[in-house]
């Protein structure tokens, strides 16, 4: 029988890192888990409301979360910030207030960032947002998927796999249908796999997308 793995999960500390950095006593733990999810929730919501356009395609690839004492840093890696930022300059500052306001840190300082992403369409998670929102639009999944993989090939990657599971076209009976161009060597640990599973609700049910991206071996 297959054994499946999370392909990032199993590269940690070999060519990923984590996306949470810091430390908590064992009764603590649970509650700095779920905090962290808070934060990536609100964060995530904010930039929903406050897009400067709606294509669907929020651009958040990731959000690190580092915890200190006295100060808690957030780093937004974001593939499109422009979109964010342009339309109102002090977006960063509303964001930190809108966090600050809901989590109540009196005192610890938060600091926010917003990094820019060289080849947003190389990161699995714009690229499954892309996807969702063809099919929303009622666009082929089969045309969403060589779509996405054109966008990638211009991020000069090295492989893709794309799996997208549920009712797919509306058709009475749910399938997986997938993809794949060039390599995607699971089993290597070594290789820099980014990986990515999303969720997409349309008229006829829920949709799973999957992407495997095949970065770099080191």
């Amino acid at each position: 029988m297959g054994q499946k793995i999370n392909p990032l999960g199993f590269r940690l500390g070999t060519t990923q890192d984590h996306h949470s950095l810091w430390f908590a006593k064992p009764k603590n733990y649970s509650e700095d888990l779920q905090e962290d999810q808070k934060i990536r929730n609100c964060i995530t919501n904010f930039v929903q409301k406050n897009m400067k356009i709606s294509s669907g395609v929020e651009g958040i690839a990731r959000i690190e979360i580092q915890k200190r004492i006295d100060v808690i840093q957030i780093i937004i890696y974001m593939g499109f910030p422009k979109l964010l930022i342009e339309s109102k300059p002090k977006r960063i500052e509303e964001l930190q207030m809108t966090v600050q306001k809901e989590f109540h840190y009196l005192n610890r300082k938060l600091n926010i960032a917003i990094t820019k992403i060289a080849n947003p369409y190389g990161h699995p998670k714009i690229l499954a947002e892309f996807i969702a929102g063809q099919l929303k639009n009622r666009v082929s999944f089969r045309k969403a998927m060589k779509k996405a993989i054109e966008l990638t090939e211009q991020a000069n990657t090295k492989g893709i796999q794309i799996q997208i599971a549920g009712r797919l076209d509306g058709k009475e009976i749910a399938r997986a249908e997938w993809i794949r161009e060039g390599r995607v060597p699971l089993q290597t640990i070594r290789a820099k796999i980014e990986y990515c599973s999303y969720t997409v609700r349309t008229i006829y049910g829920v949709l799973g997308i999957k992407i495997w991206i095949f970065v770099d071996e080191q």
